[in-house]
């Protein structure tokens, strides 16, 4: 049962939310759950912008490039095979080319060739570890910190634990082009912490906002009629709240139409990449991919607290046949993007306090996935080893954390499992992952669960 009163709501809460806690009853039980909170601790990065290569980014393909795979390519691999989904025959070697760039000599594939001009800016951990080699538990997983468990995603927690900046739009905003991606609104949902924490879904297949934003404006009634209109309404919500103590759906609600009134003017401006000066835009690019990078960037500026942009419907990475053909065209719809976004977010000052991070939710095989015996030149799914790139908000640039054995199939050094990229990201963001949590059920919550500790060597 949620606390009812600010003296049950700190007793029940303990230690536990610590400054968070306590900065929530001084702005009183009936302030705006968004408002920005304190932190544990001075944070390095203010916002997130997670670029999510939904269904599994090749790590042998893109950022751990792997000499030994090469040499056995189409032979046997000298190593016991990991339990994989599908069947997977012998070696497959990485029909992308790569190249070391900056001081740093960080390899990067052909595939992002545009960021080879960020690589000293890179920190690539290519020991990334998820439990299971299935879509939906490893996206529950990277997103919830759960593989099956009903439990909140990641921005729904940083926005109940930090707020947000702007009062006029959603702390968290998940973007996807064409639709959901696998396990939908899963991926974003605020499970048992307020609803006025859950993700804010946009569909970025469109350009007008209009229709990238549904009903953002009354096409009978102006403004002072709405405010006039919605005020009316809040005041027989919170009438029948009072009557019948707290309901955390009806509270929910009332946020979301206060929201939503606010939204009109200023979501109406950070969409409309129409807006920005065409040699920004040009420098994107135009896919779908690339315009909603664009958003993020004009999102975070505002003061959006976390940013999710996924690549598109279902699990468009998810390439179990000719992988070279379609990570080529997958890449290409987002690398000249991802690097325009970085150069854009150091040119306002933003690159700092700006976490980017890009990846999938695992990684692939280093043999080739076959079926009824013969190879499709394509890749099973692989959580044993697979990279993650960080950008901006603290980490150091130019580096890369961790490896996977001499064919990329399992971490072999410095392995960070899910959990611990979670602690590292909190800590990032300015708090204690051990001490973040949320009373439910008679139980302390916390994003990392009992698990996580965070990666010092990355942080800059």
């Amino acid at each position: 049962m949620i606390p009812t009163t600010r003296r049950e709501f700190l007793s029940r809460s303990g230690m536990g939310l610590a400054m968070l806690g306590l900065g929530r009853v001084m702005a009183g039980e009936q302030g705006n759950p968004l408002a920005p909170k304190p932190t544990h601790f001075p944070p390095r990065a203010k916002s997130i912008i997670h670029i999510f290569l939904n269904g599994g980014l090749s790590h042998v393909d893109s950022f751990d490039p792997k000499p030994e795979l090469s040499r056995y390519d189409g032979k046997p691999l000298p190593i016991t095979r990991l339990v994989t989904e599908r069947e997977t025959g012998n070696a497959f070697g990485s029909p992308f080319a790569f190249k070391q760039y900056g001081q740093s000599g960080l390899p990067i594939s052909e595939m992002f060739a545009e960021l080879g001009e960020h690589a000293d800016d890179l920190c690539v951990i290519r020991s990334m570890v998820a439990d299971v080699p299935n879509h939906e538990p490893s996206l529950m997983l990277l997103n919830c910190g759960d593989n099956t468990l009903h439990r909140p995603s990641m921005g729904s927690w940083l926005t109940y634990g930090l707020g947000t900046e702007n009062q006029n739009l959603p702390g968290f905003i998940a973007m996807c082009p064409g639709g959901h991606p696998v396990k939908g609104p899963d991926n974003w949902r605020s499970a048992f912490l307020p609803g006025i924490y859950e993700g804010a879904y946009v569909n970025t297949e469109y350009r007008e906002v209009e229709k990238l934003i549904a009903n953002i404006r009354n096409p009978t009634l102006g403004s002072d009629a709405q405010r006039r209109q919605v005020d009316f309404l809040q005041a027989i919500n919170r009438r029948h709240l009072a009557a019948q103590g707290y309901d955390p759906q009806l509270d929910a609600r009332i946020q979301s139409y206060e929201q939503g009134y606010r939204m009109q003017m200023e979501a109406s401006d950070a969409f409309d990449i129409q807006r920005e000066p065409e040699a920004v835009r040009e420098r994107y690019g135009d896919s779908a991919q690339c315009r909603q990078l664009l958003i993020a960037r004009r999102l975070v500026e505002r003061g959006v607290r976390f940013v999710q942009a996924w690549h598109g419907k279902w699990q468009p990475w998810d390439n179990h046949d000719n992988i070279k053909k379609n990570h080529g065209e997958l890449a290409a719809q987002v690398s000249r993007g991802i690097a325009a976004l970085l150069t854009d977010l150091k040119q306002r000052g933003l690159f700092d306090e700006t976490l980017v991070m890009i990846g999938g939710e695992f990684g692939r095989t280093p043999t080739v996935e076959q079926r009824g015996g013969k190879s499709n030149l394509g890749r099973d799914h692989n959580p044993y080893g697979f990279s993650m790139v960080l950008a901006g908000g603290g980490v150091k640039g130019g580096i890369a954390y961790g490896s996977t054995d001499d064919f990329g199939f399992k971490a072999e050094q410095n392995a960070v499992h899910v959990h611990d990229l979670h602690a590292t990201i909190l800590h990032l963001m300015g708090l204690d992952h051990e001490q973040f949590t949320y009373r439910y059920a008679s139980r302390d919550f916390r994003l990392t669960d009992v698990h996580g500790k965070v990666v010092r060597d990355i942080l800059a």
